[in-house]
Parts: structure tokens; sequence; C-alpha cells
């Protein structure tokens, strides 16, 4: 029983250093990392989000969005993301710099985020595109059949038109899934700032100090 202080105090030092190495080499790596300047463009990558997308960010993050949805694009040879086209390319550190909270996540219920804003940016409008979040978010099924997605109606205001015709912010809606004649459904502050986080979602921009370390490694001769 004497020695049990020693013991404890000895314990205790181990893991103190281990936690504490972890946590200086994860700094080192990570930690000092800043945003890439493109010689040729002349621009900061990756570039800050908006204050209504860092708005957004919070709502993601009280909405739970983290416990069915990852943001980690896996790299060639780990993973199916890519042929998924989840992204363009496996992720980097460097993309998590202007996050708040790096929201990986470990879970796929649902598809991976990390790039959602990208993948029908190039082809739709922006506004488009934000239509179809909203739709994705009031009614999961009416942009994709079969979704497991719940619908998050509390996000949106259902409510009287005010004239013959849906008001500019409306949400278009099949007959399906509209609210019933006289009514038009409404995103709120919540949703739009959602959508702006969720549209700010895309690692398109290919780091060439880092592209090295996002290729697979090279099969050994002989090796099947």
């Amino acid at each position: 029983m004497k020695n049990g202080l020693a013991l404890f105090l000895g314990v205790f030092a181990t893991l103190a250093l281990s936690w504490a190495g972890l946590l200086l080499a994860a700094h080192k790596q990570i930690g000092s990392l800043s945003q890439f300047k493109d010689p040729a463009e002349e621009t900061l990558y990756p570039q800050p989000m908006s204050g209504l997308a860092n708005q957004g960010m919070l709502v993601y993050q009280d909405l739970g969005c983290v416990a069915c949805h990852t943001q980690q694009v896996r790299r060639e040879g780990v993973g199916s993301d890519l042929e998924r086209q989840w992204g363009v390319r496996g992720g980097y550190p460097r993309d998590y710099i202007r996050d708040r909270a790096v929201l990986i996540g470990q879970n796929r219920v649902g598809p991976d985020l990390r790039n959602v804003g990208a993948r029908l940016g190039d082809s739709a409008k922006p506004e488009e595109y934000a239509d179809w979040f909203y739709k994705l978010l009031y009614a999961p099924e009416s942009v994709s059949a079969g979704s497991a997605m719940p619908a998050h109606k509390f996000l949106f205001d259902v409510r009287p038109l005010a004239g013959s015709q849906p008001s500019a912010h409306a949400i278009k809606l099949t007959s399906k899934y509209a609210p019933g004649a006289g009514y038009e459904v409404v995103p709120t502050q919540r949703a739009v700032a959602l959508v702006a986080y969720l549209q700010s979602l895309k690692d398109t921009y290919d780091y060439p100090t880092e592209r090295g370390l996002n290729a697979p490694a090279e099969k050994k001769k002989g090796a099947h």
C-alpha cells in the first residue's frame, strides 16, 4: 500500500504525457495550417464562409445532422466515395481550417455531405439548388424517392397566400407535398441559414502542396 501513491502518480504521469503528446503532435501537424494562396489566381483557399453560412453551421449542429451524415471524403483505395461522386478528391486537413467545429461524424445513415454544395451547383443556378435543398428538408421524398431522412417541416412556415400567387420565397412543391389550396410553404431564417451552409460545402480546389498525400500507395512489385 505504501507504494500506492507512487504507482498512481506514475500511471497519471504516463497518461498525461501521452495525452499531451497526442495533442501537441496534432497541433504541430494540423494546427499551424493556414490558407493557401493560388499562385495563378492569387486567391486564398479554403475561402471563408459567409456570416449566413456560419449561422447555418450552428443550425446543422443544433439539429444533430452529424448523427447521420459524415463530412469526410475518403481517398481512392480507402473507400468508394469518389466513385459515388461525393467529391473530386479525398479530404485534406487544410479543408477544415475554416470550420469553427469539425463535423466529420462517424455514421453514414445518409450520404456524406462534405461536397454537397458542389453536386448540383454546376448544373443548376444557386437559387434553383437552394430550392432543391428546401424541398429535401421539408419533404425529403419529393426530391429523393425512398429517402430515410426525416422531414424538417418545423424549419418552415405554412401560411395563407397573401394574394393569388405564392410569394417569391415560397418553395415549389408538387401537389402531393403541397400544403393545400390557398397556402404556401416559406423557409424560416434557420432554414435559409442551414441551406447557405450546405451550399458552402465544396472542397473542389486541389492543393498542389498536398496532392501527393492523397495519392493511393503504389503497389509493390509482385503484390496482388
